[in-house]
């Protein structure tokens, strides 16, 4: 029988790591259900719609697999890519201007069709509209700096404020994506204190992108 796929043991130093300070990792071309949105996650009810969509599509994927291909995987995590059209509304955490892509990381081998099938699936059978906007996605970051988070959401921004002034000058280094995160606690059942959340920041060498 095929092993069951799960990201956390199969790219440990991408979903799994222990280093409290910044590190550089390469992260490979990988495959998620994903849906994009704006507004504070806090307050917004979009984005309580758009996690409860791209579960629903994730584990449809994760049951049409198993049941028709006869491959099996853990759903990851829930992961986000955080952006915002002024840098300074994100680092000082004004989170209604905040953009987000939420994301959940299926194998290799779920295709854009089948995701689009499971998708169609999980309308009919739930009937939310959010669904609609859930999709494939492919995502190569490459080179990336990462740090394990240990602590509340609102608690990044010292580390992330070393990040960009401290970090990324001494290593002569720039960002070349979104500022990604990955969700390893569940905030419903967890301590604030103990939220442990994955930082990763894409970067090059200044000269790469000369």
């Amino acid at each position: 029988m095929t092993a069951t796929y799960d990201v956390k043991r199969q790219l440990k130093g991408c979903y799994a790591p222990r280093n409290t300070d910044w590190e550089l990792v390469d992260v490979p071309e990988l495959t998620f259900v994903a849906v994009d949105g704006q507004g504070d996650p806090n307050t917004s009810a979009g984005y309580r719609r758009s996690v409860e969509a791209l579960y629903t599509v994730a584990y449809t994927v994760k049951f049409t697999s198993k049941r028709e291909l006869g491959r099996d995987f853990v759903v990851g995590p829930l992961e986000g890519l955080w952006w915002a059209d002024d840098m300074d509304d994100f680092l000082s955490r004004r989170k209604d201007n905040w953009r987000w892509r939420l994301l959940i990381n299926v194998p290799s081998w779920i295709t854009p069709g089948l995701i689009d099938d499971a998708r169609r699936t999980a309308l009919a059978k739930k009937g939310l509209p959010a669904i609609e906007d859930v999709r494939a996605e492919t995502l190569h970051e490459g080179t990336a700096a990462q740090v394990l988070h240990v602590g509340s959401y609102d608690a990044e921004t010292a580390i992330l404020t070393r990040l960009h002034r401290d970090y990324l000058p001494a290593n002569d280094l720039r960002e070349t994506g979104s500022h990604h995160e990955i969700y390893l606690s569940d905030p419903r059942r967890t301590d604030p204190a103990r939220l442990r959340t994955v930082l990763r920041q894409p970067v090059e060498t200044r000269t790469e992108g000369a």
